[in-house]
């Protein structure tokens, strides 16, 4: 099953799911102390003012919110992020981010725990509340 934010990617020689869901996000702002949105700021400014541990745990983190096991992610970025030119690694770590944030869709996705579909709507305006029982007040009548 997909979920929210989870994206596929080709890095080191394979495809690899990446997702930052809300206790990776809630890891990351701790580890590099700063929110999500400005380390998003960070790594995507024409100036970027990110350091080399923010684009690493990025990473990491959205490979083990992809489902890989946490040790595996750890070496994976060591080998990959950490030993390898950082350039490398700037855009992964963008579009990992970007995805958490605008919490792409898959069309494959189903509909995960808690995250019901909306009611379709009958009504022709669209609305999905229980039409008002009650009348309009005409103007005359308000005074």
């Amino acid at each position: 099953m997909r979920q929210h934010g989870a994206i596929e990617l080709a890095w080191n020689g394979g495809e690899h799911t990446f997702r930052l869901g809300l206790a990776e996000i809630e890891e990351l702002e701790r580890e590099c102390e700063m929110s999500v949105f400005l380390l998003y700021s960070a790594v995507s400014d024409k100036v970027p003012f990110a350091h080399l541990k923010h684009y690493s745990a990025v990473i990491r983190l959205g490979l083990v919110g992809g489902g890989m096991a946490p040790v595996e992610a750890r070496a994976e970025v060591r080998r990959n992020v950490d030993e390898r030119p950082l350039v490398e690694s700037v855009v992964l770590a963008q579009v990992i981010l970007r995805a958490a944030l605008e919490r792409v869709h898959s069309k494959e996705m189903e509909t995960a725990p808690g995250e019901a579909e909306a009611p379709k709507s009958e009504d022709p305006s669209g609305s999905t509340s229980a039409p008002s029982e009650q009348t309009p007040l005409s103007s005359a009548s308000r005074t």
